[in-house]
């Protein structure tokens, strides 16, 4: 992966977020975790961040041409079955890379005193959630100790939080009571029933594993340890 598409990578999110919003018409709209739970699997299928772009103004084309419209569009699951015609045309036709933003360039997307006070913050973080997750900690804590080294390779610094994040989810799965998954599980089903007849079962597959993951996290209040969640 070169300098271009990891910077790609990483604006297929906000980019997506900001045209949802466009589409919309409400700049302040806040994506719900099935929203970013779905941008998550799309990202990780490979699905072009054109193909989002334009799915999603296909949907709210559509939607705008009915006659009556009751409720306003709350989710990007609505726009999914129009964002995977759209990658699907796209792939038929050759064009199934994702689209480049000229206006981003080729530098790095993120500052190294931001990677910095993300890393230092999520070790704050993983340490306050208990003795447990120390390990976690420790090995963030070999990553700051690398910077600005390992930063210079935005992807496999990528590589090893995304690694890190898999083992804080597991450790929070292992704690977890019989009550608390099913919860989480149940919080699922009743976010996803409205859109289990519109997207495949891969889909869905992909996006419960995305959800779970985040919701899992978010339970224990632990970070994100992504670069995308760098602020």
């Amino acid at each position: 992966m070169n300098g271009e598409n990891f910077t790609n990578y990483f604006n297929y999110f906000t980019e997506i977020e900001e045209h949802f919003q466009r589409a919309r018409g409400t700049s302040l709209f806040l994506l719900s975790p099935l929203d970013w739970a779905l941008l998550e699997t799309w990202k990780n299928s490979g699905v072009p961040l054109e193909a989002v772009m334009r799915g999603i103004d296909q949907a709210f084309e559509k939607w705008r041409s009915r006659k009556s419209r009751i409720q306003m569009v709350n989710s990007i699951a609505y726009c999914a079955q129009a964002v995977m015609k759209e990658a699907q045309r796209l792939a038929d036709s050759g064009q199934g890379q994702a689209a480049e933003n000229p206006e981003k360039g080729d530098a790095s997307p993120f500052p190294p005193d931001a990677i910095r006070r993300h890393i230092e913050d999520a070790s704050k973080a993983v340490e306050q959630a208990g003795v447990d997750f120390l390990p976690v900690k420790e090995s963030l804590d070999q990553i700051l100790a690398g910077l600005p080294e390992i930063s210079s390779n935005l992807e496999e610094l990528e590589q090893r939080l995304a690694g890190l994040e898999q083992k804080l989810v597991a450790i929070v799965r292992a704690k977890q009571t019989d009550s608390e998954a099913l919860e989480i599980r149940q919080k699922l089903e009743s976010h996803l029933r409205p859109w289990r007849s519109k997207m495949t079962a891969p889909q869905i597959a992909m996006l419960e594993i995305q959800y779970l993951d985040r919701a899992v996290l978010e339970s224990a209040g632990l970070p994100r340890l992504s670069l995308f969640y760098l602020r």
